[in-house]
């Protein structure tokens, strides 16, 4: 039999790490951009699985693929090549600046493997003294060891010390702050071309412009961290074409795979000198089935259609929720690039108006503590986005009416 919503939560809670806090709901199925949860309320998604589902929920197209893929052939390890890896590969290089992949199965792998790759070319360039990552504050690059370490946020690193020594913090959007880190032990820079966990933070205009300069001038290598802006998020296949600066190495996942665990490093042929037979490996990384998920993705996302699609839809979300701003003060800034999008909260709002908005069927989430993050499938229509931003103005009524009360 099957067991209730209470039943189910309270195995969960039993059972569950600590560590999360989940809403209290059972989510059971998809299809686009609702999700229905165990007791047959319906929601509009807009947080995606965290800007992951991409082509949003059940897409015929991807579910296809991977069941046709399962069918054959699952895993084979990288001792071998089967031809969905090939074709992925060759895509995301096609798709980029990058001439070789490295693949894996998650943001935190792709951020660590680049970390790995920076450090590792240096030594093999005879500058092992190279070994210093210039990183942001507010920025977000994981949770494994080295890219907890490169997070420029200390809440990440509490109670995890000593972290991994070699990273210095600047300040995002401001070069003055990188360049008076930058030393004889600089060995590269690592940045998100838009800021997630941070609070939806675009980088302005120049500032990746300038890393680069800063780079070539100082033997360092440039590596965006397009986990979370990259695969059609911001209205270009990748984030830093919608800047015009190509990094040395990217690291992506989440919406690669479209729900699917995918994640990738690329780089320049000249960065992967770093890399020779055994410097690193994934047994999982590539494995046909994820690479058949993340075909699929990178064949519609790369569409024109499909990202100007991307960029109109967030740019009618940036207008109404700017038009909200305006009848809703507790709304201070509006900020973002294509369907990565925040709205920055006075105070501690965000999280109660977060929780509000559940209340009237739309699931968004927080970032950075005060933003509300609105980061729905690539696939939303004009519809969805008038839908969903109707349903925030009745949260920050319903919020209003009860911080007065």
């Amino acid at each position: 039999m099957s067991r209730t919503t209470e039943e189910l939560l309270e195995v969960g809670d039993r059972h569950n790490t600590p560590s999360y806090a989940p809403a209290r709901m059972i989510l059971e199925r998809g299809e686009g951009v609702w999700v229905w949860d165990k007791e047959g309320n319906k929601y509009l998604d807009f947080v995606a699985g965290i800007a992951v589902n991409a082509l949003g929920h059940a897409n015929q197209k991807l579910v296809s693929a991977i069941q046709e893929q399962a069918a054959k052939l699952m895993h084979v390890s990288n001792m071998f090549y089967s031809e969905p890896q090939v074709e992925l590969m060759e895509r995301l290089c096609d798709l980029s600046f990058a001439d070789r992949t490295f693949l894996c199965n998650s943001g935190t792998e792709a951020t660590e493997a680049s970390i790995k790759l920076a450090r590792r070319y240096q030594y093999k360039n005879g500058t092992p003294e190279k070994f210093e990552i210039i990183t942001m504050n507010k920025s977000f690059h994981g949770r494994t060891y080295a890219a907890m370490s490169a997070t420029g946020q200390p809440k990440y690193q509490k109670g995890y010390e000593p972290i991994v020594p070699g990273f210095k913090y600047a300040d995002f959007n401001d070069l003055d702050s990188v360049r008076a880190l930058v030393g004889p032990n600089t060995g590269a820079i690592m940045v998100e071309p838009v800021q997630g966990e941070g609070g939806v933070r675009p980088s302005a205009p120049g500032f990746l412009e300038g890393l680069r300069e800063i780079c070539d001038a100082n033997g360092a290598l440039l590596i965006f961290d397009e986990v979370q802006c990259g695969v059609g998020r911001t209205g270009s296949v990748f984030g830093y074409q919608a800047y015009g600066v190509e990094p040395d190495i990217m690291a992506l996942a989440k919406g690669l795979g479209g729900g699917f665990p995918v994640g990738a490093m690329l780089a320049t042929e000249n960065a992967f000198q770093g890399f020779e037979r055994g410097s690193h490996a994934s047994t999982f990384g590539g494995n046909p089935l994820a690479s058949a998920a993340a075909n699929v993705i990178l064949e519609e996302v790369s569409s024109p259609e499909f990202l100007t699609n991307v960029r109109d839809r967030g740019a009618q979300l940036v207008a109404g929720l700017k038009e909200l701003a305006s009848t809703h003060s507790v709304i201070e800034e509006v900020r973002g690039l294509g369907l990565m999008v925040g709205a920055q909260c006075e105070g501690d709002a965000a999280g109660e108006i977060y929780a509000r908005c559940r209340e009237e069927g739309l699931l968004i989430n927080t970032a950075g503590g005060t933003t509300l993050r609105f980061v729905p499938p690539l696939i939303v229509t004009q519809a969805d986005v008038s839908e969903a931003l109707s349903r925030l103005g009745k949260a920050l009524e319903l919020w209003a009416a009860r911080s007065a009360a």
